[in-house]
């Protein structure tokens, strides 16, 4: 007996998997990377399913290395005998330059790698777009907040006479 029934229409083949809507809040975006990912076969088709979480995600770096961590994939529902773990490191695939840039930039006081959105692109690979950032202080979220209520005012009457 199947452990849940999909259909082939149900897989996303490219196109947006998850978005962490909190980083350009919580972080101010200095720098942006798309980079690929180190995956399992049951990790792929639970993407595919649009089963991810990347709230959370944050870059590391290990032996020269950049790996993404906290980063949830659920475990794959007709994944037989083979499964992944759901929270795991998973390898970033970038050119050393920019492995180098970002290495760099971590060192610095305050900087960190975050998670933006996960994707297939059109060759229908995973991609992960990180961005390098700082966090931003309590009154940098007010006027964010602030200037994105303004925005929407601003269109409500430009609607209104339009």
């Amino acid at each position: 007996m199947a452990a849940g029934k999909t259909r082939k229409a149900d897989f996303i083949a490219t196109g947006l998997v998850a978005q962490n809507r909190r980083a350009n809040f919580d972080y101010f975006i200095n720098e942006k990377f798309v980079a690929g990912l180190e995956l399992t076969g049951t990790e792929v088709k639970s993407l595919r399913l649009g089963h991810a979480n990347i709230n959370d995600a944050f870059g590391v770096e290990k032996n020269g290395e950049l790996y993404i961590s906290n980063m949830f994939i659920a475990e794959y529902a007709n994944k037989g005998y083979e499964s992944h773990v759901e929270k795991r490191d998973r390898k970033l695939l970038l050119k050393k330059k920019e492995i180098r840039d970002i290495v760099s930039a971590l060192a610095k006081k305050g900087a960190t790698l975050v998670a933006i959105r996960l994707f297939f692109n059109e060759k229908g690979r995973a991609k992960l777009e990180v961005g390098l950032g700082t966090g931003k202080k309590n009154y940098d979220k007010r006027e964010t907040i602030k200037n994105r209520d303004w925005n929407r005012e601003k269109a409500r009457v430009m609607a209104k006479f339009s």
